[in-house]
């Protein structure tokens, strides 16, 4: 039975454009059924974003994002006040004398003035599906941030002073990912299921390279997905992900390329590689060995 489901979802992660492994695809299983948050970790542009879009596009809920940088704080990712509608209603009020404004400053701090940050919409969210809330790099926010995350997450209810407890009826799907800029807390970690995203072996990326860019030949998208796998073993800073490997293909694609060439490699290095230190530790190692590991790999 639950080889079955786990295959279901593959096979329907996979109508959606996400061709997900059974490690993946059982963490999402369990995560939508048992309504916990997904944490997943791995390198930048391993799929993990691309995990909670499709996920919204298969269940039909709304996409709510929440990117995380340092400093984000109640204001971004929860709720704020709608200072200038309050201070034109209380202007407004003013014409019709002491009695109106009274019951105008009455009405400040209602829910007709609250701005819903991402947080607050996904557990007020009332009609059709679950949303799926994305709260992106998590990494990047301060230990506060993620503290007062956890709290949410435990019971997904926020309060809001002015008005009162927002308890979701049914809890979002969650999904945080992780560049694992640093280390979170375990207590963020224990209330999560957990699952690193790792660089797919070249059978499944070359499968991505197809479904990403159906324009790519068989050979080219083998060539392109060697060449990446090549790339990776050089101990790079940063090394290329699998948004990468489509954004190469794309672009061979689109100079009319059939296959990968040492020039391909020389003038399209900055598809791939994003940092000066990268491409030069690549072209030290030599280019015409990606061309040879690229040429293996298209056999």
């Amino acid at each position: 039975m639950r080889t079955d489901a786990v295959g279901k979802l593959r096979e329907d992660l996979a109508d959606f454009g996400y061709l997900a492994d059974e490690g993946l695809a059982t963490a999402i299983h369990l995560a939508v059924r048992l309504r916990r948050p997904l944490l997943l970790e791995g390198e930048a542009g391993a799929g993990k974003t691309e995990v909670a879009k499709t996920l919204a596009r298969w269940s039909g809920g709304e996409l709510l994002r929440l990117q995380c940088y340092e400093g984000i704080d109640v204001s971004q990712a929860v709720y704020e006040w709608d200072y200038a509608r309050q201070l034109l209603h209380l202007r407004a009020a003013e014409a019709g004398g002491r009695n109106a404004l009274a019951a105008a400053e009455d009405e400040l701090f209602s829910e007709r003035f609250l701005i819903r940050r991402p947080l607050l919409r996904a557990l007020d969210e009332r009609d059709g599906p679950p949303p799926v809330l994305l709260i992106d790099e998590i990494d990047r926010a301060d230990d506060e941030f993620e503290a007062f995350l956890l709290e949410i997450l435990s019971d997904f209810a926020v309060t809001v002073p002015e008005i009162g407890t927002f308890a979701a009826e049914v809890p979002p799907v969650v999904v945080l990912t992780s560049n694992r800029t640093r280390d979170l807390h375990d207590a963020l970690k224990r209330r999560c299921l957990y699952h690193w995203v790792d660089h797919p072996d070249i059978e499944r990326e070359v499968a991505i390279v197809r479904l990403r860019v159906p324009e790519a030949s068989q050979r080219l998208a083998l060539q392109v997905a060697a060449a990446v796998g090549a790339l990776r073993e050089l101990d790079l800073y940063k090394p290329p992900g699998v948004a990468e490997t489509i954004d190469w293909a794309r672009a061979l694609v689109e100079l009319g390329e059939q296959e990968l060439t040492e020039a391909d490699v020389e003038h399209t290095l900055g598809w791939v590689l994003k940092y000066r230190e990268d491409i030069q530790k690549t072209r030290a190692a030599g280019i015409d060995a990606i061309v040879r590991a690229a040429a293996a790999g298209g056999v």
